[in-house]
């Protein structure tokens, strides 16, 4: 990370300079940069309906998971945790080109999921969750999901399965960092 913080230190955050000090640092440096760069920059110049997998690929690195669906579409999931509270999903069409872009972790999102959900269902549909834990004497494994409560709030969003792997219910939590001083 003493190479990103010495291009930013360089640069600042001026994008241009950015990439050409990336361009001469090589592929180890673009994929360590574009694990931390900030969201705003993440997909800066893909444009759905235009920008291909590719495009995503070279601007937002390589995707922690690919979704196949069945309709030939793909599904791209980009988490931003464990400290970051965004998990970004892009729909890559059957014609190849970005149908949307989506950061998932939204209250609506969480609305959706329901008790007998499966962990895959819910994984695909929030992503790779923040932390696991598992709590035998409750018999129950918990899925948790730091995001953005309000605009200036992190919170948890927790999904408990049961032994079956199946959604048993939710619940929130505050985020630790708040709960501890922050």
């Amino acid at each position: 990370m003493g190479l990103i913080a010495s291009v930013l230190a360089l640069f600042g955050c001026d994008q241009r300079k950015v990439d050409e000090a990336l361009n001469k640092a090589g592929d180890a440096a673009r994929s360590a940069w574009q694990s931390v760069q900030p969201d705003s920059q993440l997909f800066k110049g893909i444009e759905p309906g235009v920008s291909s997998e590719d495009d995503v690929r070279r601007q937002a690195g390589r995707p922690e998971i690919v979704w196949e669906e069945e309709n030939g579409a793909r599904r791209l999931e980009y988490p931003r945790g464990p400290e970051g509270a965004t998990t970004w999903m892009v729909t890559i069409g059957a014609d190849g080109k970005v149908g949307a872009i989506e950061q998932v972790l939204t209250a609506e999102n969480f609305q959706r999921v329901r008790a007998g959900m499966s962990q895959d269902s819910v994984r695909r549909m929030l992503g790779k969750p923040t932390k696991i834990e598992a709590f035998r004497l409750k018999q129950e494994t918990v899925w948790g999901y730091r995001w953005w409560e309000t605009s200036q709030d992190k919170a948890f969003f927790n999904v408990h399965f049961g032994t079956d792997g199946l959604v048993t219910h939710t619940s929130r939590s505050d985020d630790p960092s708040k709960v501890q001083g922050g």
